[in-house]
């Protein structure tokens, strides 16, 4: 039976993420921002409905290539679970290099480096579209033999693995550095300091990049964040925003070729006559400022109350969706992305952010109209217009006073 274990391990994410919090107030850290850290939680919602409905494509790959074109099949045995293991470590080694040296590929996995802090909260900070791409890198177990549920299940655990070296709670582990990715370890792989960029790609084991010269001890104090600050807390904008930088830059490259180049190079590279590959610059710590825009605390509450019930919503979805009709899903998930991002606009006090938040709350009375014949429909109408005019009328007497 397939088992979604990351999804099942959400509740012990925000468990440990609670810890980890409640110790920086306790130690006076100032490991957490608000805004950034509702923007991380946004990306992990937004990634893990997008990823309802990536998962079934991106699984169809493996299991058609397991089924059809492997060339052993492996028996259930602990050493195979062994081999499985170091095969999928292996493999998720070389995704991550590359999608840090191929700019089609980090146009996904920014979103993951765009956090100027580093807490569990990043961890959860995850691309919406980047496991359109990574299943690829694994397609040698399918031919190799490995079973699709075994495959998943070590694939899981591996992610689940890196949940815990995202804090800054921890220091140095002694002998364990040597062949474990650890908290130090991947703090360096965070950082935008020079030294720091594509350093340490290891998701469990840190033996590949000390095997394959991407290893990077951690030193002088790291800056986290990407080179070119995302500046937005809009989950949208952050998951596309590389796209449009591409996008401009091909536009004004000559050739056809140069083009393509854009897309396939490394981060930082132009052809000559548009400058050349531009290099990450040094950075100053004195005068480095995190992106923090001033915003009307009066919708602090607002916020946090739509993101909270953005949440609720969204992990309602991922453990009932396939209850759902296509039409349902689509439906509940567009809601839950429109309130993660009117929830960053507000905090970002942009000037089209009111009627954006008006428009989320009129398609939240909309939405259920997908259930319409269901036996709960007609509670859920009532229920939802309810408060929907609620929100309506707070938000906007908000907004006059």
């Amino acid at each position: 039976m397939k088992v979604d274990y990351i999804a099942l391990s959400i509740p012990v994410f925000f468990i440990l993420i609670a810890v980890e919090l409640g110790y920086a107030l306790y130690k006076k850290l100032d490991y957490y921002r608000l805004n950034d850290s509702l923007s991380n939680l946004s990306q992990g919602i937004g990634s893990q409905l997008v990823g309802i409905f990536l998962k079934t494509i991106t699984f169809f790959g493996y299991l058609y290539i397991y089924e059809h074109w492997r060339f052993y099949t492996f028996p259930n045995t602990l050493l195979t679970w062994t081999l499985l293991f170091l095969g999928v470590d292996f493999f998720y080694y070389w995704f991550h290099r590359k999608s840090h040296q191929i700019n089609a590929l980090w146009a996904a996995h920014i979103v993951h480096h765009q956090s100027e802090e580093y807490n569990l909260t990043v961890a959860l900070r995850q691309s919406w579209f980047q496991s359109g791409f990574a299943w690829v890198f694994y397609l040698p177990l399918a031919f190799a033999g490995f079973e699709p549920i075994m495959f998943l299940t070590v694939s899981a655990f591996n992610t689940i693995y890196q949940f815990w070296i995202h804090t800054r709670a921890i220091g140095r582990m002694g002998p364990l550095e040597w062949f474990l990715n650890t908290p130090s370890h991947h703090r360096v792989h965070h950082g935008s300091n020079p030294k720091y960029i594509d350093k340490n790609h290891a998701g469990t084991l840190i033996i590949w990049d000390r095997m394959f010269g991407t290893f990077q001890d951690e030193e002088e104090e790291v800056v986290y964040g990407i080179t070119k600050p995302l500046a937005s807390w809009n989950p949208v904008w952050a998951n596309f925003h590389y796209w449009a930088d591409l996008y401009s830059s091909s536009k004004n490259a000559r050739t056809y070729a140069d083009k393509i180049r854009i897309f396939i190079k490394a981060p930082g590279w132009f052809p000559d006559y548009l400058g050349g590959v531009q290099y990450p610059k040094e950075i100053e710590i004195s005068n480095y400022v995190k992106y923090s825009p001033d915003y009307d605390q009066r919708f602090k509450k607002y916020i946090l109350i739509t993101f909270l019930f953005t949440l609720s919503l969204s992990s309602l979805l991922i453990f009932i969706n396939s209850q759902l009709s296509a039409v349902q899903l689509i439906a509940c998930s567009l809601l839950s992305i429109l309130s993660l991002t009117s929830c960053g606009v507000l905090m970002e006090q942009r000037n089209w952010s009111g009627w954006f938040e008006n428009v989320r709350i009129l398609f939240w009375t909309l939405a259920p109209l997908t259930f319409y014949g269901s036996t709960f429909f007609s509670n859920l109408i009532i229920i939802n217009t309810i408060a929907a005019l609620l929100s309506f009328a707070w938000f906007n007497r908000i907004k006059r006073n």
